[in-house]
């Protein structure tokens, strides 16, 4: 029921390259089409959640000239690269936590901000180091920063090149929850238990609507909900959900 991705270049921090953005894309849509599959965990392998892209210079230098032997070719390594993660994400309707046991910076905070949930360990440090660099927010934290901190926050933090330890990333909106460093992943995965043991249709409903409610009017927004509550109230999660409620037990969910 819970599928977990891990990215794994320990050694580089799970900077992402091409390779890791085709396979984590990958892993993501195929998540999204597996009903069974209710929630996904993403975290990093080592000490490290992700450190954005990868500057290290250890790719082929002639696969990388391919990509990006001119200048148009840097685009087009962003479109299909993390921003087809990115985006990946932006259209799966089912719970996505990230699990960020450690540094989680530049298109690594993107990443993490791209998920639903964000259980950092108080060993985690997030913020945006690409100005150190002389590089940009474009794997897709120039929209992502500000609709969680605020403009002038967003903007504060990438132009100084700002990281921050969890509690204060956790009080700037970054994180969701802070767990001691030995707790994290029992927590989290307890987090995603829970997740998934909720009503199937009734959360890839609600997180739809709720994602949608940034960029339309209250109307449309009950307009969302009516044609919802035709596929969600004559459900059997409902009559489930009902029966044990009178049954005082747990529901059993199964997504009809």
């Amino acid at each position: 029921m819970i599928r977990r991705i891990t990215l794994n270049r320990p050694q580089f921090l799970n900077a992402y390259n091409h390779v890791l953005c085709d396979e984590l894309a990958a892993a993501i849509e195929d998540y999204l089409k597996q009903d069974a599959l209710r929630c996904l965990v993403i975290t990093g392998a080592g000490r490290g959640f992700c450190s954005g892209g990868d500057i290290s210079g250890t790719e082929p230098a002639h696969e990388r000239a391919a990509r990006v032997g001119v200048q148009i070719g840097h685009g087009v390594e962003m479109r299909d690269g993390m921003h087809r993660v990115v985006l990946a994400l932006a259209r799966c309707d089912k719970p996505v936590v990230a699990m960020v046991n450690g540094p989680c910076v530049a298109g690594g905070l993107a990443l993490a901000l791209a998920c639903d949930f964000r259980i950092a360990s108080d060993q985690a440090r997030l913020g945006d180091t690409s100005g150190k660099f002389g590089l940009l927010p474009d794997e897709g934290g120039a929209w992502l920063f500000p609709r969680f901190m605020g403009l002038d926050r967003a903007l504060k933090m990438t132009l100084l090149a700002e990281v921050y330890d969890a509690h204060e990333a956790e009080r700037l909106g970054l994180v969701t929850e802070v767990v001691p460093h030995g707790e994290l992943e029992a927590r989290t995965m307890a987090f995603a238990r829970a997740l998934a043991g909720q009503a199937p249709l009734a959360v890839r409903l609600a997180k739809h609507m709720m994602q949608r409610s940034a960029d339309i009017s209250l109307e449309r927004s009950l307009q969302d909900a009516a044609l919802a509550v035709m596929i969600t109230n004559p459900s059997q999660d409902v009559a489930e959900g009902k029966k044990a409620f009178v049954g005082k037990r747990k529901p059993e969910f199964a997504g009809r």
